[in-house]
């Protein structure tokens, strides 16, 4: 397996995909049912094959990912050979807290009013192997998607 087995909820929301992915690989409902009771090895090879589609699926589509701190935000702009990071720091007080979600233009008016300093920083490297394997690992270091990547865009507004 190149990632990790979807969970019990995760496979219940993709129910309908992973009985797809059992009929384009010609398991009936039945079949299924004889796997489960008579061959659990295969039932769990099957998982693991259907977990990686998933995975790969959506890592493919990934653009933007994000990490957030209370007092810092990580953006990724994952890019198809190199991924470049921008980050924002704030030091002295504030009560703004980034795990918040408050939009990015509630959040940089409400550093400006507190007096705090803000430190935009910025990072790129290229992939050390398969790019779907290290958003992959980042997400299970707590990464967020972001769709659209506003707040990666709002930062490399800021920058500017």
């Amino acid at each position: 397996m190149k990632y990790r087995r979807l969970n019990r909820e995760e496979l219940g929301e993709l129910e309908e995909e992973f009985v797809q992915f059992l009929a384009s690989n010609q398991v009936t409902a039945e079949d299924w049912k004889k796997l489960k009771a008579e061959k659990p090895g295969k039932v769990e090879e099957l998982i693991g094959l259907f977990s990686d589609i998933v995975f790969d699926k959506i890592l493919k589509e990934t653009s933007y990912l994000e990490y957030k701190e209370p007092r810092d935000i990580k953006t990724f702009y994952c890019g198809p050979d190199k991924i470049v990071m921008l980050g924002l720091f704030i030091e002295g007080n504030s009560d703004l807290d980034f795990t918040q979600n408050h939009p990015p233009e509630e959040m940089m008016a409400r550093v400006k009013e507190s007096g705090a300093k803000v430190k935009l920083y910025r990072a790129e490297k290229k992939y050390k192997g398969d790019r779907e394997l290290e958003l992959f690992r980042m997400m299970e270091g707590g990464a967020l998607i972001s769709r659209e990547g506003k707040l990666y865009k709002t930062l490399e507004a800021l920058g500017k």
